[in-house]
């Protein structure tokens, strides 16, 4: 007969946080969000990957692509750029964002003086930004000769046949600096001289590259930017377990630094040849793989290789799959089982797999529940599809600001890499997510400084200044259907003209 679990699937909803004692080490400011999300021999050596808040975005056409990960790798979470599309156009998102920031960054616009006006408007419309360097053969490795930037022209004024060299800033009225020079004195030339871009040459006049004066900006304003060791940001990418092999070396070559295999259902031998496949490729690639729900899954996944484990199966605001398939769990049971498995699994090995909760957030403090049961850090989807930065339509209905937000097993994404009945045709033969509104947010950054700010309150009020001291500390509680009732505000008459939002 079917083996039945002794526990009851739970959700994030039916617990609360005991308090613990609150010290005087136990203030916002001094408490760490940043964690390991790849596996290592915790207290022998460090992460090869952490990330300075423990957020990362699914991987959902309604989600992850250049514009979300450039926004939450400089907040300094991690987006994973969604699969389902083609390998070119992953990787042209993956470039984006590894473009976006680079500290001293390699030009990507380039002309020579012979290319006209119009050659220059179209540049700025292909690549989104206005600075072209002038090389004596118009590439990034060229004599430099000068600098188009918006400053230069007036397209109303201008014959669009006008040539670049009447009109660009020539080189012997730009500001350089010679190769070799450090980021900070090429910052310090920046600001000293009141310029918005510096060209670093070499001793024979062809450009090494350029440094922004935006990129210093950016990154005052932005302290837990998430960057490379060349300074650049860091982006994750979504894979299948079908195309790997083309995909993954591509998206390697494109820049990604970390993948993830999407899958509502990770416990598989079709994920462990996918991540056997990567480590034979390359060893140094990280690969997280799931979802999963219990402990066998977990070892299973860990096994054979993977760097971090997803949990969670049917717990997202648009996935469907246990109404479905009658597969899953409740999240926080699925959380609390897996990371037992994780802990018992590093007492074994001596090795740690992170694992990544995968679904259902409702409330902000879900999060700070998700980490105390176990989570090194947090997916999600829904949460992230309400913010500008998403890439989906801002709509208007029924009088309020709504944004298109749908599930990869749906039959607007098309996702029959994911979902398919195995044939080949790749026939997609049920949904297993809808298509819908989420209500608008606003910015993600105005956002997520509240909600972070709940959970470094949260944490102080469980005596705890990292995730990891949370978890250790955490208690909790079961909560009943009255007292989940007594939680919110009730017995009075709320100001709707006033209320908080």
């Amino acid at each position: 007969m079917a083996m039945i679990f002794a526990e009851e699937s739970r959700t994030f909803s039916e617990y609360l946080l005991v308090p613990n004692l609150t010290t005087e080490d136990n203030i916002p400011d001094k408490v760490d969000l940043s964690t390991a999300i790849v596996r290592y021999r915790k207290g022998k050596e460090p992460a090869r990957l952490k990330i300075n808040v423990p957020l990362v975005s699914a991987v959902m056409q309604s989600v992850s692509d250049s514009g979300m990960a450039i926004a939450l790798a400089r907040y300094g979470g991690l987006s994973f750029v969604f699969q389902s599309q083609s390998i070119e156009s992953q990787c042209e998102m993956v470039r984006k964002v590894k473009k976006y920031k680079a500290g001293i960054v390699s030009s990507d616009s380039n002309l020579h003086p012979e290319a006209t006006l119009s050659d220059i408007l179209a540049l700025r419309e292909k690549m989104g930004h206005s600075t072209v360097a002038i090389t004596d053969d118009g590439t990034p490795g060229g004599r430099l000769l000068g600098i188009v930037t918006s400053r230069d022209y007036r397209v109303s004024r201008m014959d669009p046949a006008t040539k670049v060299s009447e009109f660009m800033t020539p080189l012997e009225h730009l500001i350089t600096a010679p190769e070799g020079t450090t980021l900070k004195a090429a910052n310090d030339i920046i600001w000293e001289h009141k310029i918005n871009q510096l060209p670093i040459i070499d001793d024979s006049g062809r450009l090494v590259g350029l440094v922004f004066r935006k990129d210093y900006d950016s990154h005052k304003e932005n302290p837990y930017e998430l960057l490379d060791k060349n300074k650049r940001l860091i982006t994750g990418a979504g894979i299948n377990t079908r195309d790997y092999k083309v995909r993954v070396p591509a998206l390697v070559e494109a820049g990604a630094d970390v993948f993830c295999i999407d899958s509502s259902d990770g416990f598989s031998v079709w994920q462990k040849s996918t991540i056997e496949w990567i480590k034979s490729y390359n060893p140094d690639i990280l690969v997280g793989a799931g979802n999963v729900v219990d402990a066998e899954g977990f070892e299973y996944l860990a096994d054979a290789g993977a760097d971090f484990v997803k949990v969670g199966i049917g717990g997202g605001s648009i996935c469907i799959t246990r109404e479905q398939k009658g597969i899953g769990c409740g999240q926080a049971s699925a959380v609390l089982a897996v990371s037992k498995a994780r802990d018992e699994y590093y007492n074994r090995t001596g090795v740690y797999v992170p694992i990544c909760s995968d679904g259902g957030i409702v409330h902000d403090y879900h999060m700070t529940l998700a980490l105390a049961m176990g989570a090194d850090f947090i997916m999600l989807g829904r949460y992230f599809a309400r913010f500008d930065e998403s890439p989906t339509r801002k709509m208007l209905v029924g009088g309020n600001y709504v944004k298109e937000y749908w599930g990869e097993g749906s039959n607007r994404a098309r996702n029959w890499q994911r979902y398919d009945d195995g044939g080949t045709g790749g026939k997609m033969a049920f949904e297993e997510g809808v298509d819908s509104y989420v209500p608008y947010a606003g910015k993600l950054k105005d956002n997520l400084d509240a909600a972070m700010a709940k959970i470094r309150a949260t944490m102080c009020s469980c005596g705890s200044s990292s995730i990891e001291e949370l978890q250790q500390k955490a208690r909790l509680v079961l909560v009943s259907s009255t007292s989940i009732i007594e939680g919110g505000a009730h017995d009075v008459i709320q100001k709707e003209s006033d209320r908080p939002r």
